[in-house]
């Protein structure tokens, strides 16, 4: 969406190479702030719920497209787990850190893939996060099955947590797509 706003308004390829740049950092900086943020308020249980690192990369699927989405889906964990490390607490652990990048990648890559459909009509926000969604966790439980016998993890517990996670996927599923549409609005008149 972001791209074919800036095209249209004659920002030059490098100007647009910076602000995705600025963008994506911006964004990967607010997927590891706000599980913290989460987590401090209300535990880890929080976080389990509200998944408040999905939120930025959704977010970056329906501003960036696919390409940048991704780098912010693949960092956001990795950088997550290297600053958090540090305090001898990694988010997300270790064992959980390879599924939640294959999970992440595939959030900002399907709604990432509706990011030129965004800039045409700001509706297809809404199927870009449900599919994204969906997806998304098909693939951190696929992955859990497939892996079983060598993740620490079982089938029944990734199905539990994704249950929990009802919450924030909800909230998501609204919030996302209201701030993307919103964000459009405003990029599309500015200047207009």
């Amino acid at each position: 969406m972001l791209e074919n706003i800036m095209t249209q308004k004659n920002i030059s390829a490098q100007r647009q190479i910076t602000l995705k740049a600025a963008l994506s950092a911006g964004l990967i900086a607010l997927a590891v702030l706000l599980p913290q943020i989460v987590h401090i308020a209300l535990g880890q249980p929080g976080g389990v719920q509200l998944l408040p690192m999905y939120f930025p990369v959704l977010i970056g699927g329906c501003l960036l497209g696919w390409k940048w989405a991704l780098a912010v889906g693949v960092l956001s964990p990795i950088l997550s787990f290297a600053i958090t490390s540090l305090t001898g607490t990694p988010m997300p652990p270790l064992p959980r850190l390879p599924f939640m990048i294959a999970e992440l990648a595939v959030f900002a890559v399907v709604s990432g893939l509706f990011s030129k459909k965004i800039y045409q009509n700001g509706l297809w926000a809404f199927p870009a996060v449900i599919l994204a969604q969906l997806c998304g966790r098909a693939a951190f439980l696929g992955l859990t099955a497939i892996l079983q016998g060598i993740a620490p993890f079982t089938f029944e517990m990734i199905w539990s947590q994704i249950c929990s996670g009802w919450i924030g996927l909800a909230v998501q599923a609204v919030a996302v797509p209201l701030l993307v549409i919103a964000l459009r609005a405003v990029l599309l008149n500015e200047n207009d």
